[in-house]
């Protein structure tokens, strides 16, 4: 089996780029997915960050309020710590239970949005980094996503730069291309990827 860290910054494609991942064969372990799971009504990591953030947090019916909790970790280092130190062993334990049930020859995906700023590239066999222009993240930030610039400009400012991403990458997708030429690429990684699981 081969693990795969794949991250990008927010607005880089990566949504795109590990859905074409799937297409090809690979098992996908997507922790953004996994990180609203273990935050659903009834759950521990919910009552968690509850308790350390208030029941301002919740929605009327008892959900997170992921936008309100959004604009209040963005804004503060600390309050995001915080928020990770409830959310990231979670993940952590669902992601880890997710791979031992793939096959031996699998390619597992791991789409890690955070993968660099929490220093996680050494649990993974390969990194695969979707690396785009930062004026087209903020152009597809608030085009696509309907942010306001100024709230677009604080998630990506957030997040670790273009140049921390690509300095721990062992593969970069450029996605600044045509989705045609995207698709050609992937196709291109996920060849080596599968090449790399059957003979490890």
């Amino acid at each position: 089996m081969l693990s795969v860290g794949l991250t990008g910054g927010i607005g880089a494609g990566k949504s795109e780029v590990s859905r074409l991942l799937v297409e090809y064969g690979a098992v996908l372990i997507d922790a953004d997915r996994i990180a609203r799971e273990v935050v659903e009504p009834g759950t521990p990591g919910l009552a968690a960050v509850v308790d350390a953030f208030g029941e301002d947090v919740l929605t009327e019916d008892g959900r997170l309020d992921r936008p309100k909790l959004g604009s209040i970790v963005f804004a503060d280092q600390e309050k995001l710590a915080a928020l990770n130190s409830i959310v990231h062993p979670l993940v952590g334990e669902r992601s880890r239970a997710l791979e031992e049930a793939a096959a031996e020859d699998a390619v597992v995906v791991h789409d890690v949005p955070l993968l660099t700023e929490n220093g996680l590239a050494p649990l993974y066999d390969v990194v695969v980094v979707v690396d785009t222009d930062p004026a087209t993240q903020l152009d597809r930030l608030v085009r696509l996503r309907g942010m306001t610039e100024q709230d677009a400009r604080a998630r990506m400012a957030a997040q670790a730069t273009r140049e921390q991403r690509r300095d721990i990458a062992d593969v970069v997708v450029d996605n600044d291309v045509p989705l045609e030429e995207l698709r050609h690429r992937v196709h291109e990684v996920w060849a080596e990827l599968a090449r790399r699981a059957h003979t490890e």
